[in-house]
């Protein structure tokens, strides 16, 4: 057992309830070899929109109160941030964009209550003590947003990253592709600083091409093909520049492939498809006997045809507020979802029985009925019951803003192996 010299302490951000330290350290019975070399030291967690703080409820009863950790705004707690070697956290998509601050010709000034500034200003604020590694997850789109001028807001996170003295690297990954039993597609940012062993592999190699498809954290655990030539250009050092200037020649379409490598303001981007000859996991691996599924959960007949018409394909008239009439055109979705594919992506109001186009219905022997709580937090990888405690619809609502834990492990046992010169 490593001690606690050979851990990478980790902050989490953004906690939810708690994906990132599942996945990271594992839970109690079923600890892996690489989950003890993590140990949470501080993490934050605060929802600005309700009085009680749930998924901080939740996080504190599954791991436990640590010594530091705040239920707060985090814009208003970044210099109580302890020291520690990994950062990681889920922050949201926003505007990222930047201006120069007018009291400080070195300082930035980016828009109230975009997250991206608040990891930026521990970093920042950290210096030579800021941690030798990054793990970030966002969505998807981060790579193409916003649609006025596609990438300007990863470039300008890329771009933060150089003045901070990281190597860059991402993937978008789509769990299911990779074995998992959700489809569930996001970006992960990996960050490596200036000396620390992994980024010194990194200079050793002197290749951004072989790590992008070979040698790379990512492939160690998702490995994938280039599916086409590698595209190469720069970005500015200053996120000011970045935030006027990148992508005002084809703004409508973006320079980010769905991987990328960036290292001392060069960008090195591909498309990639996954390599992946696995076990593929499905929605009917994680559904309750049906002796075990509360009664609520079925579907009353009076509300099915509902359902069949929420999921339906449309076409129809319809009339706006404005008096102003137009034909409203839709595709179908499955209905019922299938058991033997992975699930669709769960989203944050999959909870209640109120007919919806977009949360999952399974069909049994007993009729047609949603999920359980328990069967949303197996799709993604949570241990059963791990948001008890709290109504039905908010432990849905937790799922809908988790990520699938096991992309998590992957990528963690990989960032062991390589700090460790194993890879």
């Amino acid at each position: 057992m490593p001690t606690g010299k050979n851990k990478l302490k980790v902050v989490e951000l953004f906690a939810g309830v708690g994906g990132f330290r599942l996945g990271l350290e594992g839970t109690k019975g079923a600890r892996k070899p690489h989950h003890a070399y993590f140990e949470t030291v501080w993490f934050n967690q605060w929802e600005p929109s309700t009085k009680r703080q749930h998924a901080h409820e939740t996080y504190v009863k599954n791991f436990g109160p640590i010594d530091e950790f705040t239920n707060e705004d985090i814009a208003k707690v970044t210099s109580k941030v302890p020291d520690h070697d990994l950062l990681v956290g889920g922050f949201p998509c926003q505007d990222y964009s930047v201006a120069r601050n007018l009291s400080s010709s070195a300082g930035l000034e980016g828009k109230k209550g975009v997250l991206w500034w608040s990891i930026y200003e521990i970093l920042n604020t950290k210096g030579k003590k800021a941690p030798d590694y990054l793990m970030l997850e966002n969505v998807d789109r981060l790579l193409v947003s916003p649609a006025s001028r596609r990438g300007k807001d990863f470039a300008i996170i890329l771009s933060s990253l150089i003045k901070l003295g990281y190597v860059v690297e991402w993937r978008v990954i789509n769990a299911a592709e990779y074995g998992f039993p959700q489809r569930r597609k996001r970006t992960f940012i990996l960050g490596y600083k200036k000396g620390s062993p992994v980024e010194k592999k990194f200079r050793k190699l002197s290749d951004p091409e072989k790590w992008l498809a070979k040698d790379g954290l990512v492939q160690q655990s998702f490995p994938a093909v280039l599916d086409g030539a590698v595209k190469t250009f720069n970005i500015d050092s200053d996120p000011v520049v970045v935030s006027k200037e990148f992508n005002l020649e084809k703004p409508h379409t973006s320079p980010f492939a769905n991987a990328g490598v960036m290292v001392d303001g060069k960008v090195y981007t591909a498309r990639v498809t996954p390599n992946y000859s696995g076990k593929f996991a499905t929605l009917g691996d994680v559904l309750l006997p049906e002796s075990e599924v509360p009664k609520e959960y079925y579907i009353d007949k009076e509300d099915l045809p509902r359902w069949v018409y929420l999921k339906g394909a449309k076409n129809e008239p319809r009339k706006g507020s404005d008096g102003y009439e137009f034909t409203y055109k839709e595709g179908s979705m499955s209905f019922p979802d299938s058991p033997t594919k992975a699930s669709r992506t769960i989203i944050t109001a999959e909870g209640g029985k109120t007919p919806s186009r977009f949360k999952h219905v399974v069909k049994t022997k007993k009729g047609y009925r949603r999920l359980t709580p328990i069967e949303l937090e197996r799709l993604c990888m949570f241990p059963d019951k791990h948001t008890e405690g709290h109504a039905d619809a908010r432990r849905a609502f937790f799922m809908g803003n988790a990520l699938v834990v096991g992309v998590i492990d992957g990528l963690g046992k990989a960032l062991i192996k390589l700090h460790q010169g194993k890879l």
